[in-house]
């Protein structure tokens, strides 16, 4: 299947002189879940950022493949905050994108309604952000994010400020998701386990400029549960991308 974006030896240097990203090489494919990992600063948002179009590449090329995600589009972000308008109710939060993409009426109603439901949020249309906890924010964020049916879903930690039990349900929703709408996704973390559990591709990144140090195939199948956390294959991947991780950071 070819890629839905590729980036080719991509650069990023701020106007401070920090050199973000150097050389980084990577295609995304409809349907992989491909993970980047490393440690904080080492340019994941900003590749991120470099696939939405939201900052421009200091050097390289970034290529869309298909015709429908020229310009960006279709593409889902989902944020580190669940960023959304607060004094909105969360169904007009979900259809945000619609209504800037110019859909009105019911069929856009129903797409957002639709959306809240595939992530567990049907009934809480009319509340506002501030009657929801962080999980519930954050699933009304990824609703946001997919309403669009989007080719790519680009995720910046957005799991990072939950409490454990609520992260690990928000995982296994998520690869539901994923697995539903076979859209490619693109998740940032520092985490090997949450990578490991999620992905069948993780992008290991070496400190300031970021490059890509390790690229793992994960090829557990799916649908993965509690059996595969507790399984010798997940701790064997997760010691492999540990070590890989520490080798990228000791470089």
């Amino acid at each position: 299947m070819p890629p839905i974006v590729s980036l080719k030896d991509i650069s990023k240097r701020f106007a401070n002189g920090t050199e973000a990203v150097g050389g980084v090489s990577l295609a995304i494919r409809r349907g992989d879940f491909t993970s980047l990992l490393g440690p904080s600063g080492c340019g994941k948002s900003t590749v991120l950022r470099l696939i939405a179009g939201l900052t421009p590449p200091s050097g390289g090329t970034v290529a869309w493949t298909d015709a429908r995600a020229s310009g960006g589009r279709p593409l889902g972000f989902v944020f580190q905050e669940p960023t959304l308008m607060p004094w909105a109710r969360v169904l007009d939060n979900v259809l945000l994108p619609l209504r800037l993409a110019g859909a009105r009426g019911p069929k856009a109603e129903n797409q957002a309604r639709a959306a809240l439901a595939r992530v567990g949020l049907e009934g809480f249309e009319r509340s506002f952000p501030r009657q929801l906890s962080g999980g519930m924010k954050m699933r009304v964020s990824i609703a946001r994010a997919v309403v669009t049916t989007p080719l790519l879903l680009l995720m910046d930690e957005p799991f990072a400020a939950l409490d454990e039990i609520t992260r690990l349900k928000l995982n296994d929703d998520l690869l539901a998701l994923w697995r539903q709408q076979g859209f490619g996704a693109v998740f940032v973390t520092h985490s090997v386990f949450e990578s490991v559990y999620l992905s069948n591709r993780i992008l290991v990144m070496s400190p300031r400029p970021g490059r890509i140090a390790a690229d793992f195939e994960i090829d557990a199948p799916y649908p993965r549960g509690a059996e595969f956390r507790l399984s010798p294959e997940y701790a064997s991947h997760c010691a492999a991308v540990s070590a890989a991780l520490a080798q990228a950071m000791a470089a």
